[in-house]
């Protein structure tokens, strides 16, 4: 059925975005929009170009069910060639045609007289829609610690997401500070050209082989004529990766089995024992993201790459000064230092009903009922929002099931266009107990990670498998909603 009379502006063209597009195309609504801040389409696969980066999670899964023919290179595909898979779909699908680059939105103000929708860009254009479909994700706003003297620093400074490919690293001596997911990826290269590393450690992570391997002619050839087998991977490659990330929130037998096999990694690859005494974390396995890599141990055991886990006291001109009084000269400093996950939406102002702001009220901790909808704000929804994290799988899986609940929102309001969609607060409120009964029994409690929000709460994360969260969104609930007057 076509809806030509809702208006759906998407904020963010990276998977979720393009998702909510997909979907939403798919049902017949005619009048869609997708707003990006950058000049193309991609997300943070198009952000994150450090050296070495790739998907943790197999390709075969990672990408969308209704673009899932794709001949991968390799079974865990690097960035360039995710880039590539996104751009060229979205040129495929046609939603390359509904985007709008470089328009970055700074707010969306709720009118309650018209019961719009007035977003609001950089370059002070204002847009009315019906509604506003939030796809902005969970790890797009670098961090960076607010260390004393950190703009004194005299050589090149930058995040692994704003990697600069104008800085040679040949024959540098390289300080990173960090050493979550993109820090395993970046380090192996770095090692590979600079003189001297020093990683910089808060806290070791769990990382255990990456079964990755490239995809040969015949892999191809057998797939492309016989795609059922195709299907059947990914089915197979999403049971394995249910069972990870169901295990991953609770300390379990095969939490026990990974620990075992993580043990067996690191005394493997790294043979000096003063090294592999650095390297063992200091939380339960799942508390922060498990990482998967066959070069990081084998990078910090070479020659001329330090491990430091002194607490850094501040940055000079010269480098980084840590606690012990030591200072680790570099010519570069680069901060390996993750996203601002739990600050949602930290980069629009919303208004809601009655002039309420989104983000007072979230001062407490971010929550949506499903992750996707704020009771005071109709007709604004999101994608990866509160709740809505994994652990351990493809958040494809969570992204398209909040695109094709989103679409039947739209849908509602089509056939009923003189009312607005408002999730009751009750509603909400009872969503959140639930998320915050079930995660605070996880062991995601056990260490600070960037799953926690100031609260001391987990706010980003799903508690459960994709499977149950898929199902609770497979179709709108009404009763979770109140139809307000326009």
């Amino acid at each position: 059925m076509s809806t030509p009379r809702v208006r759906v502006l998407v904020v963010g063209a990276g998977f979720g975005g393009l998702a909510a597009a997909a979907e939403l195309q798919r049902t017949g609504v005619a009048d869609v929009q997708v707003l990006e801040r950058a000049d193309e389409v991609g997300g943070v696969w198009r952000d994150n170009t450090y050296p070495g980066a790739a998907c943790d999670v197999p390709s075969a899964l990672y990408s969308w069910s209704w673009a899932s023919d794709r001949p991968w290179g390799r079974r865990y595909a690097p960035q360039p060639e995710i880039l590539d898979y996104i751009r060229e779909t979205a040129a495929q699908r046609g939603l390359r045609d509904l985007v709008r680059t470089k328009t970055a939105v700074t707010g969306a103000r709720y009118d309650e007289t018209s019961g719009t929708w007035h977003v609001t860009t950089a370059d002070g254009e204002t847009i009315e829609t019906d509604v506003v479909v939030s796809a902005v994700g969970q790890l797009s706003e670098p961090v960076v610690p607010d260390l004393p003297g950190r703009e004194t620093f005299a050589g090149p400074a930058f995040h692994s997401a704003q990697w600069r490919h104008d800085v040679d690293l040949t024959g540098k001596r390289v300080v990173v500070v960090g050493t979550g997911a993109s820090a395993i990826q970046f380090v192996p290269r770095v090692a590979e050209q600079a003189a001297h590393v020093t990683v910089v450690q808060r806290s070791a992570p769990y990382v255990v082989p990456k079964p990755d391997h490239r995809h040969g002619r015949l892999h191809h050839a057998v797939l492309d004529r016989l795609p059922r087998l195709r299907r059947l991977e990914r089915t197979a490659i999403f049971r394995l990766t249910e069972q990870l990330n169901a295990a991953l929130g609770q300390d379990g037998l095969l939490t026990w089995v990974l620990r075992g096999v993580w043990r067996m990694h690191l005394r493997h690859q790294v043979k000096d024992p003063a090294l592999r005494a650095r390297l063992v974390p200091d939380y339960p396995l799942g508390c922060k993201r498990l990482l998967f890599s066959n070069e990081w141990y084998p990078a910090l055991d070479r020659p001329h790459v330090d491990v430091v886990t002194e607490r850094i006291e501040r940055i000079e001109p010269a480098g980084v000064r840590t606690a012990d009084g030591v200072l680790h000269e570099a010519d570069v400093l680069l901060w390996g230092t993750g996203f601002a996950a739990t600050d949602f939406l930290s980069t629009l102002t919303v208004t809601g009903v009655g002039g309420r702001d989104l983000h007072e009220q979230w001062a407490d901790g971010a929550s949506a009922h499903l992750g996707v909808a704020v009771p005071g704000f109709p007709g604004f929804y999101c994608l990866y929002g509160p709740h809505t994290n994994l652990g351990g799988s493809s958040i494809l899986g969570m992204l398209e099931p909040q695109a094709r609940y989103v679409a039947q929102l739209v849908q509602r309001r089509a056939e009923r266009p003189g009312t607005r969609l408002d999730v009751r607060p009750d509603v909400a409120a009872a969503f959140e107990d639930e998320m915050r009964t079930r995660l605070d029994g996880s062991v995601w409690t056990g260490c600070a990670s960037w799953y926690r929000g100031s609260d001391g709460h987990i706010s980003t994360n799903w508690p459960g498998r994709t499977a149950e969260y898929a199902h609770r969104l497979e179709t709108v609930r009404w009763s979770d909603y109140e139809e307000v007057p326009a």
